[in-house]
């Protein structure tokens, strides 16, 4: 494999390491792997070793995180600092560090550049989509978080940078398909003709309700289930019935099935209510469509129906640049892929 040719595209996370293998200008491999960051730098180099061969060979390196907010660290630019000290000490090859609007620094430079650097991996996504459809609204749906990213003129147009920035503007709604608390999304729910208040415990989460449902894509629930038993529908519908304060035995499968679509309904409701406040703007054309990527991408394709909006998904946009062996974790590890596309068009 030529270094000169091979860029390898980095997403490090607080749960996950997503990465991708650029060569020539293609997409030719893209993978996810859970990473407990939490734990410290040590769950980088255990989840590292975990990867295909790949992303330990030499290679021109591109990195964007949002591991810097995980709480083994005091601060961002702490995390920004350890991140990018990481990724410099163990990949194999030239390291970047993404910047967002400032484009790509140096490792050694991204203390000082840290408030560019950190959680920009949407902002790569957005300038990448930005490329292939210059009007666009791209709504990113992962595990943990969504972003919902107007692209005007073939830029990223939010009105948000940071995190801070982009929950007040509605850029950011902190909730995605696996790591969601089901109290998190509604304090109340329907259940055998009666309507009941939620138990206030993280008994249940957003992948029980979309296994229940047969949403969830099994290479997406990569993450531990709240009782850290099995992840079965018998045993996700034990997890859901605690949350109203049941026992499994209580209700039929039907029964868990429609409780489950209530709090499935729910989390479109809240993504539905940030999204059409975002196209409400008048700079963005009424006929740009949804670009939907993330773990969550069937949620944005509904997203895309209630809002009565076109859609197109961001591994249909990059068809013509990635192989085959790819497609199916493009939209995952969209913001990964992104930054190693970016990077790579940098080297022409």
């Amino acid at each position: 494999m030529s270094i000169a040719s091979t860029i390898v595209g980095w997403d490090l996370g607080g749960v996950h390491v997503k990465a991708s293998l650029i060569r020539d200008g293609r997409v030719q491999a893209a993978v996810q792997a859970p990473c407990p960051l939490w734990q410290g730098l040590t769950a980088l180099d255990a989840t590292l070793a975990t990867l295909p061969d790949w992303t330990r060979q030499q290679a021109h390196h591109a990195v964007t995180m949002t591991g810097e907010l995980t709480d083994c660290f005091a601060d961002r630019t702490e995390g920004v600092a350890a991140l990018a000290g990481w990724a410099a000490e163990r990949l194999a090859g030239p390291v970047r560090i993404f910047a967002g609007r400032a484009g790509f620094v140096a490792p050694e430079e991204a203390a000082a550049a840290s408030f560019e650097i950190a959680s920009a991996n949407w902002y790569a996504t957005a300038a990448l989509v930005g490329r292939l459809a210059p009007d666009a609204f791209v709504v990113d749906i992962g595990s943990t978080t969504a972003d919902l990213i107007p692209v005007i003129g073939g830029r990223p147009a939010a009105t948000g940078y940071s995190d801070a920035e982009r929950l007040e503007t509605g850029e950011l709604v902190y909730t995605g398909v696996v790591r969601t608390p089901l109290i998190g999304l509604t304090d109340h729910a329907p259940f055998l003709g009666r309507r009941t208040r939620l138990m206030t415990e993280t008994f249940a989460h957003a992948a029980d309700v979309y296994r229940i449902l047969g949403d969830l894509p099994p290479e997406a629930d990569q993450q531990g289930t709240g009782d850290r038993k099995g992840k079965s529908v018998a045993e996700s519908e034990t997890r859901l019935a605690r949350i109203v304060g049941r026992d499994r035995g209580e209700g039929d499968a039907p029964a868990w099935a429609a409780l489950a679509g209530h709090f499935a309904e729910s989390q479109l409701r809240l993504l539905h209510d940030a999204a059409a406040t975002l196209l409400s703007r008048p700079d963005l054309p009424a006929g740009a469509p949804l670009v939907t990527c993330g773990a969550g991408a069937f949620v944005g394709d509904r997203l895309a129906v209630r809002l009565g909006r076109s859609r197109t998904g961001l591994a249909d946009l990059l068809a013509a640049r990635a192989g085959e062996a790819a497609s199916t974790w493009i939209s995952t590890c969209g913001p990964a892929v992104a930054v190693g596309l970016i990077a790579e068009d940098l080297t022409r």
